[in-house]
C-alpha cells in the first residue's frame, strides 16, 4: 500500500522511524509538514528521501499517486487533512482523537461513505494481546454478568528538561481528550456498547504546569453497569502502563489487567483471574503486530477485504462522544446525559 504521511512533528516521525518500517506492506512514499525543519528532521531521523519530502499536501498527493494517507498532525490539523485526502480519492488513518467535535467527525464519516473510502481512526491500545484476552472473556460469559469496573490511570509526566513546557502540558484538555479518549474506547471495545451518562470532575492544581486540567475522576453509566474512572497526569505513584489498571467485577470472580508498557511494547501484558478456583495468570496470544503498527495492518486488511475496520470513523464517534461529554460535564459542574 502507497502511504503518504501528514504531519512530521515528534509524533509523526515516531510513526515513520519505528512504526512504518514493521509493516511490510506499506511503502512511504512521501511525507508532508508546513514546517521545513520538521521535513529536515524526518529526513536525518527516518531516512525519507528529500525528493519524498513535501510542504504541501495539493502538491504531494499529485506526486505520490499515494493510496491511502496517515494524518499524524496535531488535532487542528486531523480533520482538513483528513477532508482533503478523502476528496482526492485516498482512505484515511487519522490519530486520535478524531475531530474536535461530533459535527466534524460525522461530515468525515458521511464523506468517507459517499466516497467509498475506508476511514479509520488510530484507536492503537485495543491492538494488544491482554486487551483481546479480556474482550473474549467478557464476551463468553465465564464469569458471569459484569458487575463494576474500575479503571485508574496514572503517569508523572515528563519533558526533555525541566520547565521546559511543550506538547500536551499547553493543551487546553490534556488529559481528557488527549490520553483518557484511549481509556473511553476500552470501556466501549470491551463493554461492547456506548455509554449512557457520564458525571466528570476535572481540575488542575495551582502548582502544575499544565495550561488545562491534568486530573479528573468520573462516574459513567453504560446502561445499568457504572465505570469508575481515574486519570492523572501528576503522581508521585507508580506510572500504570499507558491503558491503566482495570478491575473488572463479574458475578463469579475478578479480572484484574493492564497492557501496554511506558515504553511502548508489550511487557506490562498481564491479565489476572481470581475466582472460587482461585487466581491464576491468562496465558496471552501473540498478535502479529501490536499498537500503531497493529492499527495500520487493520487498515490494510480492510482495504483488502472492501469491509469497514475496527475503530472505523463511524465506529468511533461513541468514544469520541464520550470524551466530549466528560469535558463538558466537567465544564458545566453537571452530569451529561449522551
Amino acid at each position: 500500500m502507497r502511504l503518504l504521511q501528514v504531519g512530521m512533528g515528534g509524533w509523526g516521525r515516531w510513526w515513520a522511524r519505528l512504526v512504518l518500517p514493521r509493516v511490510p506492506e506499506v511503502e512511504l512514499v512521501g511525507c508532508v509538514d508546513s514546517d521545513p525543519r520538521a521535513l529536515e528532521l524526518a529526513r536525518e531521523q527516518a531516512g525519507v528521501p528529500a525528493e519524498r519530502c513535501f510542504t504541501s499536501l495539493e502538491r504531494a498527493l499529485a506526486a505520490t499517486d499515494s493510496e491511502a494517507v496517515l494524518v499524524s498532525t496535531s488535532l487542528p490539523g486531523h480533520v482538513p487533512v483528513a477532508r482533503a485526502a478523502l476528496e482526492a480519492g485516498r482512505h484515511v488513518l487519522v490519530e486520535k482523537p478524531f475531530a474536535p467535535s461530533l459535527a466534524e467527525a460525522r461530515g468525515l464519516v458521511e464523506l468517507a461513505a459517499e466516497r467509498g473510502l475506508v476511514l479509520m481512526v488510530s484507536q492503537n491500545y485495543r491492538f494488544f494481546p491482554a486487551v483481546r484476552a479480556v474482550v473474549e472473556l467478557v464476551r463468553s460469559g465465564r464469569l458471569g454478568p459484569l458487575a463494576a469496573v474500575d479503571v485508574d490511570f496514572r503517569h508523572r509526566s515528563t519533558v526533555a528538561e525541566p520547565g521546559v513546557r511543550t506538547g500536551h502540558r499547553l493543551l487546553a484538555q490534556p488529559l481528557l481528550m488527549d490520553m483518557s479518549i484511549h481509556h473511553f474506547d476500552l470501556m466501549r471495545l470491551l463493554l461492547g456498547r456506548d455509554a449512557t451518562w457520564i458525571s466528570c470532575q476535572a481540575w488542575n492544581p495551582a502548582w502544575s504546569d499544565f495550561d488545562g486540567p491534568p486530573t479528573a475522576v468520573a462516574a459513567i453509566r453504560f446502561g445499568d453497569l457504572v465505570v469508575s474512572y481515574r486519570g492523572s497526569w501528576l503522581t508521585w505513584s507508580a506510572d500504570t502502563a499507558w491503558a491503566g489498571e482495570w478491575r473488572m467485577t463479574f458475578e463469579r470472580g475478578e479480572v484484574w489487567w493492564t497492557s501496554r508498557d511506558l515504553l511502548g511494547g508489550e511487557g506490562a501484558e498481564r491479565v489476572i483471574v481470581r475466582d472460587a478456583a482461585g487466581e491464576r495468570q491468562l496465558p496471552l496470544a501473540v498478535l502479529p503486530l501490536a499498537d500503531q503498527a497493529g492499527s495500520l495492518a487493520e487498515l490494510i486488511a480492510a482495504i483488502g477485504a472492501g469491509r469497514q475496520p475496527e475503530s472505523s470513523g463511524r465506529e468511533n464517534l461513541g468514544s469520541l462522544a464520550l470524551a466530549l461529554a466528560a469535558i463538558q460535564s466537567s465544564e458545566r459542574g453537571e452530569p451529561v446525559t449522551l
